[in-house]
């Protein structure tokens, strides 16, 4: 059986100083509805967090699975502090608002969010937004590590070929002798070709 989502809410106190101010008590009880539909929806609400510069270490101790930033628009420097403290450990960011402006979609998609939602605070939404919005990320994030490992396999390929290219010139040999000269040291010692040939070349750069 899987294991509950640990959630971390970052969001305004709740605390409401003045009784008078329908807006924050609006805000209150909103940001509070949140937190009971997580937990009655099953989830894990590990912590909930204000939006500052010490974010960052806190979410680097509780290292939860998805992290909520129910804002409205004034406090929206919160998904900035998000941002930055899970720029170096990825996961899902989802983005809870009541405010319609929608100017701020395109950013905060493009600062890694993986689901902004408006309005969506009924109960019976919130989990198939947060499993949306986890297959959205893990799909991205399998994207970006095939990216990397293409980029990494033709920047291999590119030195492997520099290197080939200085044995046959140095050593007369053909371009199927030059490889097998790196395949075998590299099998020699234990390291990848691109690692030898990478080697190589830095050897030759510095006798010229």
């Amino acid at each position: 059986m899987n294991k509950p989502l640990r959630i971390v809410v970052v969001a305004p106190d709740l605390d409401v100083l003045d009784p008078n101010d329908e807006y924050a008590q609006s805000q209150a009880e909103r940001s509070r509805s949140l937190r009971i539909g997580l937990l009655e929806s099953g989830f894990n609400l590990v912590a909930t967090l204000p939006g500052d510069t010490f974010l960052e270490q806190r979410l680097t101790q509780l290292q939860p699975d998805l992290v909520i930033v129910d804002a409205e628009s004034e406090a929206r420097d919160a998904l900035e502090h998000v941002v930055m403290a899970t720029r170096d450990a990825p996961r899902p960011i989802v983005m809870f608002t009541n405010d319609n402006d929608t100017s701020h979609v395109r950013d905060a998609v493009a600062a890694g969010v993986s689901a902004y939602i408006v309005a969506g605070l009924s109960p019976d939404r919130i989990r198939p937004i947060l499993d949306v919005a986890v297959a959205r990320f893990q799909y991205e994030q399998a994207l970006r590590k095939e990216l990397a490992e293409a980029r990494s396999e033709l920047q291999d390929r590119k030195v492997i070929d520099r290197a080939k290219g200085l044995l046959m010139q140095r050593q007369g040999l053909t371009e199927q002798a030059a490889w097998q000269r790196l395949r075998k040291t590299a099998m020699d010692k234990g390291l990848k070709v691109a690692e030898v040939a990478q080697r190589l070349l830095d050897m030759a750069d510095l006798l010229g």
